[in-house]
């Protein structure tokens, strides 16, 4: 992936209040992440995934807990995700702050990949990164689930809990404790990243549900990512290439002049951010096609257009380069 990639600056706040706990100094981890701890405290600060993931790793390794993600989950509040957090808390139903996650999934980590599906018996919320699982510290994975769970009991008053829930990560030495957090069955070694929800409770009104309100936070978070996306030239490039590569790859050129830029500024400000043209063009591809091929209902025709790519073979050669695997395995083991 590529150096654009950012996670809101309260995950960071977040770890501080929890490393307080252990008596660790907040200030040292911060620095030791390469990280600078006195714009935690602002607004719309966002720091770079590589460094994020660094934090999580020093703060498990300075606490000594396993558990240290689920720690941090027990210190969220609203406030923590912007105009997301009351947004949640406003919404007319669990479902309705659930698609507001999806939809605004960018404002939390730009290597999000989350989403929701109907399922016979539950709805399931799958948390997945545009990452290698390598890349990930189980503690960061653990936050998130934890976090996007006591969202729910403070919007229900404490009533909500899950169905189940699945992870990826192997099983911790401390796993009661997830139990005792999640009050639900866990399944470690799973396939996927999967919080179950029982449908009916889904649905039920939330106590606070306020439709003006809800709408009022939908503008915040709109102008928030505006912000973000207009000082990123990265984030402004992939929108771009989304939109021109079912016409055909695009060049930079054609990039730059839809962003009213020379090629010489594109490349400038790009490597400003650490990536180039190139390099971008193949991530926003790969993370595409894996979305794309997740979609059984779409047709490996229909995604090598909606890519760019001029022959299907083209398209099958640059996926296995991407995963070591062909585009109908990656499907079989979804």
């Amino acid at each position: 992936m590529t150096e654009e990639d950012t996670t809101i600056g309260a995950a960071a706040s977040l770890i501080g209040c929890t490393l307080r706990d252990y008596g660790i100094s907040v200030t040292d981890v911060f620095r030791d992440a390469g990280l600078d701890p006195e714009a935690a405290i602002a607004a719309d600060v966002r720091y770079p995934f590589e460094k994020m993931q660094r934090m999580w790793r020093l703060a498990v390794e300075r606490s000594g807990d396993p558990c240290f993600g689920l720690a941090v989950a027990g210190h969220i509040q609203p406030q923590a995700l912007h105009g997301l957090g009351f947004m949640w808390l406003s919404s007319d139903t669990l479902l309705d702050a659930l698609e507001r996650l999806v939809k605004y999934q960018r404002m939390i980590s730009t290597v999000a990949d989350i989403r929701l599906e109907e399922q016979k018996e539950s709805v399931q919320l799958h948390v997945d990164f545009r990452r290698s699982t390598a890349d990930i510290e189980y503690a960061s994975l653990d936050a998130a689930v934890g976090v996007f769970v006591n969202m729910c009991r403070i919007a229900t008053c404490e009533t909500f809990n899950p169905v189940r829930l699945s992870l990826e990560r192997p099983r911790p030495d401390c796993a009661e404790r997830f139990e005792d957090l999640f009050r639900s069955p866990v399944e470690f070694g799973a396939a996927a990243n999967i919080i179950d929800f029982d449908p009916v409770q889904l649905r039920e009104p939330l106590p606070g549900a306020n439709p003006e309100l809800a709408r009022a936070n939908d503008q915040v978070v709109i102008d928030y990512l505006g912000r973000f996306d207009r000082e990123n030239i990265s984030m402004q490039v992939r929108s771009r290439l989304i939109e021109l590569l079912p016409g055909g790859q695009p060049s930079q050129k054609d990039i730059a002049g839809s962003l009213n830029l020379s090629v010489r500024n594109l490349q400038r400000r790009l490597q400003a951010e650490g990536i180039s043209f190139k390099r971008l063009l193949d991530d926003t591809r790969k993370d595409l096609a894996a979305q794309y091929i997740r979609d059984s209902h779409r047709r490996i025709g229909e995604i090598t257009y909606l890519l760019g790519f001029s022959e299907p073979s083209n398209f099958t050669r640059a996926f296995r380069r991407w995963t070591g695997v062909s585009p109908n395995e990656f499907r079989q083991r979804s």
